[in-house]
């Protein structure tokens, strides 16, 4: 009898060896490959959401960044390029959705799953010295000198490029879009005067505005923000109505791992993501720096990746922003 209880064991782990992959995981060190530069909005927001999973998972996760190529194809093919084990993450955003159709990335985006974080409101700001005090001085002297002004929005094909772009189409303001490699060396290239324009999330900005370095005109949504210590930063819509027909488009921030991870492996990660999510360090950050929490993951998060990867792609492709045909990628339009 023992020696049967022993060979139906054996052979559970022989036959069935996924469903235990889990059970052991992890028992190393996680390293997360955030695709965007350091101190911009998707590295801030993995390093609070990992600082806070590795309690739960009783290992280090080691965020790193691989930024450059095309919407962070350079990071996304690092990660994507590792063992699918779940000991690699790639920190990533909704801007990534864009690498296929920019020529970066030859896949659909669901060769990931994704764990979303949430996101920030996307502000139009100028620099502090500049003769812009309102969103119609800006779009009025764009209109009238086309593609004389120019205008940082991190990468080509990030949320916040497109959301420039969508500025360009519903007010007929033309801007000389310059591509850095994140929010972060975006918003430095405004300080320095490199560029006059910057289109990033109101969480990076937040304290430029607030130390005089930047000065907000609009935000990229239907309603005006609240901002403690600034009062209300306007609609951009109230001046340009126009803008309705282009936006919002929202962020999702927060990490990916390839969809054949095993998923009871997954299971884990899920289970700990939730927990950090839960924890009053994530709630308290997300709301002293205006951040709106998901916590979207699995089939949820799918959907959200999915009709951004529909709404960014053709979106470009229509603009004539893009290189690649979505259809040829297999991306239905929205």
């Amino acid at each position: 009898m023992k020696k049967i209880l022993l060979i139906g064991l054996i052979m559970m782990f022989v036959l069935a060896p996924g469903a235990w992959a889990g059970k052991d995981f992890p028992n190393r060190n996680i390293t997360a490959v955030v695709v965007w530069s350091a101190g911009g909005g998707t590295d801030t927001c993995v390093r609070i959401i990992t600082a806070e999973m590795q309690q739960f998972l009783d290992v280090n996760i080691n965020v790193i960044n691989k930024t450059g190529g095309v919407a962070g194809s350079i990071g996304m093919s690092h990660a994507f390029g590792q063992k699918h084990d779940g000991y690699t993450l790639c920190g990533l955003s909704e801007s990534n959705v864009t690498a296929g159709v920019q020529g970066g990335w030859d896949k659909k985006f669901d060769v990931w799953d994704t764990f979303i974080v949430g996101g920030s409101p996307d502000v139009l700001s100028v620099t502090a010295d500049s003769p812009y005090k309102t969103m119609t001085d800006l779009i009025e002297a764009a209109k009238k000198d086309p593609k004389s002004i120019k205008a940082a929005a991190s990468g080509a094909g990030s949320i916040h490029h497109l959301n420039l772009l969508a500025v360009e189409n519903g007010s007929g303001a033309q801007f000389n879009f310059i591509p850095y490699a994140g929010s972060a060396p975006a918003q430095n290239a405004a300080m320095t005067g490199e560029v006059t324009v910057v289109v990033t999330s109101l969480a990076e900005q937040q304290q430029l505005l607030r130390g005089g370095k930047l000065r907000a005109l609009g935000m990229l949504t239907a309603e005006g923000f609240d901002v403690a210590d600034l009062g209300t930063i306007p609609s951009a819509f109230d001046a340009y109505p126009g803008l309705s027909k282009y936006l919002p488009i929202s962020q999702a921030i927060g990490f990916a791992v390839p969809a054949d991870v095993p998923a009871d492996v997954k299971a884990v990660l899920v289970d700990a993501f939730n927990k950090g999510m839960a924890t009053e360090k994530v709630k308290t950050w997300a709301k002293e720096n205006y951040y709106l929490l998901s916590g979207k993951t699995g089939a949820e998060s799918k959907a959200v990746f999915d009709a951004l990867e529909s709404n960014f792609a053709w979106t470009l492709w229509e603009l004539g922003a893009a290189k690649v045909d979505p259809a040829t990628l297999g991306i239905p339009k929205p």
